[in-house]
């Protein structure tokens, strides 16, 4: 073979992707909550209002690929994990349209996937919109592969009509049964090939209970829900029942009254069965407007069950969990810890205030923290509340080269302190950690005008842990 100029530039550009990969590639250990993630490609991993379907020995995660400028529909992406850890971009499932209801400058939400036992399809549903929500409806998606392409079908229909609600979720009983739940309460029953819906089960219960989603233990239906609060977070709550429906009895919140469960709006709970136990996998979303791209995080935590009652008691930074047994730990973040208030490795650039409650906060843009540490992976734990901002997050290698960047939103409505960045881990080498204080803030405004988001641009930073 001959070797020009223009083969070996062509065997260079097919070859790129993977010098890219090596530079940046690591796994996580745990899966983290509250923290940017980032996939096999060093990417952030964008899947919000999300849910997972499992085929064979594969997860695989549906979501709303956001952007971090404005609410509108960019796609909902699918990626591919065989641990629920570590995810790969699979493809764009479902694209903008050219035109159309899913077209430019249209929203695309909460996109729920399940496959009819009786054609084989995939079916993906969502929630269509205009830009000001006047055009809403539940559609519909087909794809004979999991990873799409999806060919958007148009509405759902009930009795030849449009279902026109806004945030809806999905629900595939033990017998393949599927269900469109919609907020409220409401409840749909579809036909056996999963393309339109036979009959109405449930009428709303309540006004609110957006992002309904529902899981089955011991022939029990839990059917979750939050209160109307826009992207700000709430306590959300549950109704169970014997039958689909009904009648539902109101139980009240699972997770602790006052932690805006978690700090996060449930999504989807994924039940993983093992060999000695069934963990119900919680999902939930932290929103983090206008930057939904970068900054906004998952929360994903194991429920657990006392009789008849659901909770999600006890918030866990970091988890791990046996597939093949179904049982999960706690994991915490190991090695050297290192108090930013008082580490002589740490520079300082900029206006840096220590308080009383052992933490180093700015709120001027442009501010740095640097650290380099030898090891595999960094861990930056600080303090969330109502006046936090975003930070910029960047890791660079011994020869300079950032390897990963990602952003993270200081801001809560309810303060709490927790692990706001934990990278994969990587060989052990020398590595750079900088964190930058971007002067931005998430702020949105709901349907109604009403003002939601943060009242400043504080990023405060209590320590790093390096892990060797």
């Amino acid at each position: 073979m001959i070797f020009t100029t223009k083969s070996i530039l062509s065997w260079l550009l097919l070859l790129a992707p993977f010098f890219v990969l090596g530079q940046v590639e690591g796994r996580y250990d745990a899966i983290y909550s509250g923290v940017p993630w980032v996939d096999a490609q060093g990417k952030t991993v964008s899947a919000r209002g999300a849910c997972i379907v499992k085929e064979k020995d594969t997860y695989f995660l549906f979501g709303e690929y956001k952007t971090d400028s404005a609410n509108v529909f960019n796609g909902f992406s699918c990626y591919s994990s065989k641990d629920l850890t570590n995810w790969r971009f699979e493809s764009m499932a479902l694209p903008v349209q050219a035109t159309g209801k899913l077209g430019p400058n249209r929203v695309g939400e909460r996109p729920k996937v399940m496959r009819s036992p009786t054609t084989g399809e995939y079916i993906m549903y969502m929630h269509v919109d205009s830009l000001n929500y006047k055009d809403q409806f539940v559609g519909y998606a087909t794809a004979s592969k999991i990873t799409g392409p999806y060919q958007f079908q148009g509405p759902l229909l009930f009795n030849g009509q449009p279902i026109r609600k806004w945030d809806m979720g999905s629900f595939q009983d033990d017998d393949g049964r599927g269900y469109i739940l919609i907020h409220g309460g409401e409840i749909y029953e579809l036909a056996a090939d999963y393309k339109h819906v036979e009959k109405k089960l449930n009428e709303t219960m309540v006004s609110g209970f957006e992002s309904p989603t529902m899981l089955k233990k011991d022939g029990l239906y839990y059917f979750l829900g939050s209160h109307l609060t826009s992207w700000e977070r709430n306590d959300n709550y549950y109704y169970t029942s014997r039958a689909l429906t009904g009648p539902w009895e109101k139980q009240g919140l699972f997770a602790p009254e006052g932690s805006l469960t978690w700090n996060s709006q449930c999504t989807f709970v994924l039940p993983i069965q093992g060999t000695k136990k069934t963990t119900w996998m919680y999902m939930g979303d932290r929103w983090s407007f206008p930057k939904q791209n970068s900054a906004a995080t998952y929360v994903w935590q194991p429920l657990s069950f006392k009789g008849d009652k659901l909770r999600l008691p006890t918030f866990y930074d970091a988890w791990q969990l046996d597939l093949k047994t179904g049982v999960y730990r706690v994991a915490t973040p190991g090695g050297e810890s290192i108090d930013l208030t008082t580490a002589e490795q740490v520079t300082r650039k900029g206006n840096w205030k220590q308080d009383s409650l052992q933490t180093i906060s700015s709120n001027r843009r442009g501010d740095q923290l640097t650290m380099s540490f030898h090891g595999r992976a960094v861990a930056l734990y600080g303090v969330s509340r109502p006046t936090g901002g975003y930070a910029k997050v960047t890791v660079k290698n011994k020869n300079g080269q950032p390897i990963l960047t990602s952003l993270v939103d200081m801001y809560a409505l309810v303060p709490n302190a927790s692990i706001k960045f934990a990278s994969p881990q990587w060989k052990e080498d020398t590595y750079t950690i900088t964190i930058t204080v971007m002067g931005e803030r998430g702020n949105w405004s709901d349907k109604r005008k009403n003002n939601y988001g943060s009242k400043g641009f504080d990023v405060v930073l209590q320590k790093l842990v390096v892990t060797r």
